[in-house]
């Protein structure tokens, strides 16, 4: 089988290194890829959001199955359009990738069906959003509707906070055209967790449950990011919210974008907040959270390709998905600066370290190959990921082999995981 993965993060690495394990796979190509993922794949000059192109190539190298790691293409319509050209791609297509291209759509969504999530309101006028802003309780969260690299949203403590956040998403455009509609919603207190899921339409079938840190600095200080790390199961995911959390907000959503016409085969990332009065959805993505790929997928034991391959045929039910009993912990080496400028193209010394080590992983986000040598190519440059019979473990494996990569503005969170040791 000849598998090609859209992407060049990360994600993507983790999907690219899974794919690998498959027996049934013979061949891999990534695009656009980047240096690490040439590891296992054919890195292709073709850019995500190039759905002509890359169909065409799909087409010209008989390719068997294209999985699509980021948000981009999805949102704008890749599978529609490999569809139509009678390829097998994996994901949701235009119309059930709305789910996270429009915040709108999924608070109004969550709304009509009951699916526990804050109180909001949407706007797209910026002097509406002030005037509801003038009468309401702080904390408050707003959101740019659109999608903005996991970097759209704003956390407002003071009246003052919050207009010069309208200012920002909607009349300047910080994050271009996400910021046309925005959401403004109530705060939310509680623990984060992050629940992948596999979805065939009507079946969802959930991963092994993620925490992320989205906060660029330590103790949760700073700008949200992409993710500056991640780690594998919450301890606060117990067996009582699992079995609320499928009761009430899983399989109702799935339910739900099938009554609306928007039948969702894919991934659908939940992001929940355990607060005092149950979970509560945070916010959906339409594909594999990164870096929570990087922590799930190297605990996962079922073969990607077939759990994959059931979600396109609406099989899922046949699907026996099984996680290994231990932890993971990914700490992400980002580059001084990250997420507002920084420099790049700095040699990294030491990823040879991770070649034979059982259990540590280094999935490149941001890095290509000049001169003959890897260099940083990017805000988030690796995502080092070790594995431990508990979290604590895993977490001290993780940190130890942060050590082994070096490259100039190399930086990194401290505190990936510390909620593990109050749990």
């Amino acid at each position: 089988m000849k598998v090609l993965i859209v992407g060049s993060g990360g994600r993507e690495h983790a999907i690219a290194w899974s794919v690998a394990k498959s027996e049934k796979v013979d061949k891999i190509y990534c695009a656009p890829g980047n240096a690490g993922i040439a590891e296992y794949a054919a890195c292709v000059d073709i850019a995500a959001m190039e759905f002509e192109k890359l169909a065409a190539f799909a087409k010209e190298e008989n390719i068997d199955l294209t999985i699509v790691g980021m948000d981009d293409p999805l949102v704008g319509g890749i599978v529609d359009v490999f569809e139509r050209e009678g390829l097998r791609i994996f994901g949701p297509r235009k119309n059930a990738a709305i789910l996270e291209g429009s915040k709108a759509f999924s608070k109004d969504l969550m709304k009509k069906y009951n699916i526990p999530t804050a109180g909001y309101e949407n706007f797209t006028d910026a002097d509406a959003a002030m005037a509801y802003l003038e009468k309401a309780k702080f904390p408050i969260v707003l959101k740019a509707d659109g999608l903005a690299l996991g970097k759209g949203v704003l956390i407002c403590n003071t009246l003052e906070e919050a207009k010069d956040g309208v200012r920002s998403i909607m009349m300047d455009k910080q994050f271009g055209t996400a910021g046309n509609c925005m959401v403004i919603e109530e705060f939310m207190t509680g623990r984060e967790v992050s629940v992948l899921s596999f979805v065939d339409g009507k079946t969802v079938k959930t991963m092994t449950s993620a925490q992320d840190h989205k906060r660029a600095k330590d103790g949760d200080k700073g700008l949200n990011t992409g993710g500056m790390g991640t780690f594998s199961p919450s301890p606060f995911y117990t067996k009582e919210v699992e079995a609320f959390c499928e009761k009430h907000i899983f399989q109702p959503t799935v339910d739900a974008m099938r009554a609306e016409g928007r039948e969702f085969k894919g991934i659908i990332f939940f992001g929940l907040m355990l607060t005092e009065d149950g979970p509560k959805v945070l916010e959906y993505n339409a594909r594999f959270g990164d870096p929570e790929a990087q922590v799930v997928l190297p605990r996962m034991k079922t073969d990607i390709i077939d759990v994959v391959e059931a979600c396109i045929d609406g099989t899922l039910d046949e699907v026996n998905l099984e996680f290994e009993d231990n932890a993971a912990v990914c700490v992400v080496l980002a580059s001084d600066g990250y997420p507002v400028k920084y420099e790049k193209g700095y040699p990294i010394e030491g990823l040879e370290k991770f070649k034979d080590q059982d259990g540590y992983y280094c999935f490149h986000a941001g890095t290509k190959f000049q001169d003959g040598k890897i260099v940083t190519n990017g805000g988030r440059v690796l995502g080092i990921t070790a594995k431990g019979a508990d979290l604590k473990e895993a977490r001290k494996n993780a940190y130890a082999a942060t050590e082994w990569v070096q490259f100039a503005n190399k930086y990194k969170r401290n505190d990936i995981g510390k909620a593990i040791d109050e749990a």
